[in-house]
C-alpha cells in the first residue's frame, strides 16, 4: 500500500490521502446512512442486541465487500464520460471526483439527519451524470454525448425495478406465511408479544430468521454498495499515483496476451462489418474512441504492450497509453454490439472480447477493498438509530411484526443479491423501504402515507438534486483551478 506514496512530491502526497480519506468519508457515511437497513428489523425486534448486530453487519458487510467482485464498483465508474476517464489524470479528472463525492456527501448527511431512507446509490448517481452534464456545456458538446446513455438507462432500470421485485416477493413470502401458519406467534410485534406473554424475544425460528437474513442483506449491501466505494478510490489511484494504478501491474502474462489477442478479435470484427459499423457510427471530427478507428487503436496497443510480459517493465508513459488504447477498444466494443445486423456469433465473440479488453483495466488491490468495506462497517456502528425507528415504526401505521421482518429482510438481500451478480447498481434502502411496505399491504396494516410521501419525494429529489450540486460544483470547479 505505501508503495503509492513513492515518487509523489509532498503536496501531490497529502492530496492522495485527502482524496482517499473523503471517498473514504463517503462510504462511512454509506455506513450509517444505507447499512442501518441490514440491521434495521433485526434491531427493532429485538432479535439480537444492537451493538452485536451492528459488529456483526460490520463484519458480513465486509465480506460482501471482499468476495463481490467489481461488476457493479465498474458500472458506477462507466457512467462517467470515457473523455473524462482517458484524463483522469488532469486537474480537471481531480474535480470532477471531488464534486461527485462533495454532492453525495452533502445530501446523504441531510436525508440521514432528518432520518430519512433515501439511497446513497440514486445520489452517487445522479452526482456522476451531474459531471457528465457539466462537462459536456464545458466543452461545447452535446449532452446525449456527454453521459454514457445505454449505461446510464440500464442503471435507472434498475433503480426502479428492484423495489417493485422486492415489495413484490417480500409481499408474496407475508402472504405465504399467513396462509400456512395464521395463528402463530411470528405474526406479533415486539410490543404485543412483551405485553401479553411478557418475553422480550420472538419466537426461536422467527428470531434465528431474521439474524441470518439482516447478515444476508449485509452481505449483499457489501457486495452490491461497498463496490462503488472501490471503483471511486480507483479513480483517485489513477488519477494521483498513476505509475501504480492504471494498469493492474499483478496481471498474469497469460491475461496480457489474452489481452492482446481480444484487440486482434476486435479488429477482425470490425473490418467483416465495417460497412454497417461505420453507417452506424461514421467518423465524427477528432473524437478520441471511435469505432471506426478500431484497427488504429488495436495497432497502438500492440505496439504499447510490445513483447512484454509485465505491465511493471513498461514506463510509466507506455502504460498510459495501454490503458487509453484499452479504453476506447472496450468502448469500441460496446457500440460495435448495438450495432443492428451484427450476428448472433460475432455478439456472443464481443462479450468476451470485452471481457478480456477489461481485465487488466478494471481491478483493484486487496488493500483498497478493506479499506472500504472497514469504512462501511464503522458508519453502521455510528448512525443506525435514526433509521431503525423509521423502517420499524413509521412506514407502517401498526408496528412491523416479526413475520413482516424476516420477510421483508429476506427478500431484499435476494433482490440486491440477484443485482450484485448481474452488475446492476440497486438501492438498500430503497428496496428495504419498498419491502417493508409491501408486507405492510398483505398485513393490511396500513401504511402512514406521511411518511410514505416524505420518502417519496427524497426518491424525486435525489437525482436533480444531486445532479444539480455536482454541475455547480464541477463547473465552478473548472472555472477556478483548470
Amino acid at each position: 500500500m505505501l508503495e503509492l506514496l513513492s515518487g509523489l512530491d509532498t503536496l501531490l502526497a497529502i492530496t492522495l490521502v485527502l482524496s482517499i480519506t473523503f471517498v473514504l468519508a463517503f462510504e462511512f457515511i454509506n455506513g450509517f446512512h444505507d447499512t442501518a437497513n441490514a440491521v434495521a428489523t433485526v434491531i427493532y425486534t429485538q432479535s439480537m442486541k444492537p451493538q452485536t448486530a451492528v459488529l456483526l453487519s460490520g463484519l458480513f458487510n465486509f465480506l460482501g465487500v471482499f468476495f463481490g467482485g467489481l461488476a457493479v464498483a465498474y458500472a458506477i465508474v462507466n457512467l462517467i464520460p470515457t473523455d473524462l476517464l482517458l484524463n483522469i489524470n488532469s486537474a480537471q479528472g481531480m474535480v470532477m471526483v471531488f464534486a461527485l463525492l462533495t454532492s453525495a456527501i452533502v445530501w446523504n448527511l441531510g436525508t440521514w439527519y432528518f432520518g430519512i431512507p433515501a439511497s446513497s446509490s440514486h445520489t452517487l448517481i445522479g452526482a456522476i451524470l451531474g459531471v457528465g452534464i457539466g462537462n459536456a456545456l464545458l466543452t461545447g458538446d452535446s449532452i446525449v454525448n456527454g453521459i454514457n446513455w445505454s449505461k446510464a438507462i440500464d442503471v435507472f432500470l434498475s433503480l426502479f425495478l428492484s423495489p417493485l421485485f422486492g415489495a413484490g416477493l417480500a409481499g408474496l413470502m407475508l402472504f405465504t406465511l399467513l396462509k400456512l401458519r395464521p395463528l402463530s406467534n411470528i405474526h406479533k410485534s415486539p410490543f404485543q408479544r412483551q405485553q401479553i406473554e411478557g418475553r422480550k424475544h420472538p419466537p426461536f425460528w422467527a428470531r434465528f430468521m431474521l439474524i441470518v437474513s439482516s447478515m444476508g442483506m449485509s452481505f449483499t449491501h457489501g457486495s452490491n454498495d461497498g463496490q462503488k466505494g472501490v471503483g471511486l478510490v480507483m479513480l483517485v489511484l489513477i488519477a494521483l499515483a498513476p505509475a501504480h494504478f492504471v494498469v493492474n501491474l499483478e496481471a498474469e502474462p497469460i491475461q496480457i496476451e489474452h489481452t492482446k489477442i481480444a484487440a486482434i478479435q476486435l479488429k477482425e470484427l470490425y473490418q467483416r462489418n465495417q460497412v454497417i459499423i461505420d453507417l452506424k457510427y461514421p467518423v465524427k471530427g477528432n473524437h478520441q474512441c471511435e469505432p471506426s478507428k478500431v484497427v488504429e487503436e488495436t495497432g497502438a496497443l500492440l505496439s504499447a504492450i510490445g513483447d512484454a510480459k509485465s505491465f511493471q517493465n513498461l514506463p510509466e508513459a507506455q502504460r498510459w497509453d495501454v490503458r487509453t488504447q484499452l479504453i476506447c477498444l472496450t468502448d469500441g466494443a460496446k457500440k460495435i454490439s448495438k450495432v443492428p445486423g451484427i450476428n448472433d456469433v460475432d455478439q456472443k465473440q464481443l462479450k468476451g472480447i470485452q471481457k478480456d479488453l477489461a481485465q487488466t483495466t478494471e481491478y483493484a488491490p486487496t488493500w483498497v477493498i478493506v479499506a472500504v468495506a472497514l469504512a462501511i462497517g464503522l458508519g453502521t456502528m455510528v448512525g443506525w438509530k435514526r433509521v431503525v425507528n423509521t423502517v420499524g415504526e413509521k412506514i407502517g401505521k401498526k408496528d412491523m411484526t416479526y413475520a413482516q421482518g424476516m420477510a421483508a429482510q429476506t427478500m431484499s438481500a435476494v433482490s440486491i443479491g440477484l443485482a450484485s451478480v448481474i452488475g446492476a447498481p440497486v438501492s438498500t434502502t430503497q428496496i428495504l423501504s419498498s419491502a417493508v411496505a409491501g408486507t405492510m399491504v398483505v398485513n393490511r396494516s396500513g401504511v402512514q402515507l406521511s411518511t410514505i410521501k416524505t420518502i417519496l419525494t427524497t426518491w424525486v429529489l435525489t437525482l436533480p438534486v444531486s445532479m444539480g450540486l455536482a454541475i455547480s460544483l464541477y463547473y465552478v470547479g473548472v472555472k477556478l483551478f483548470v
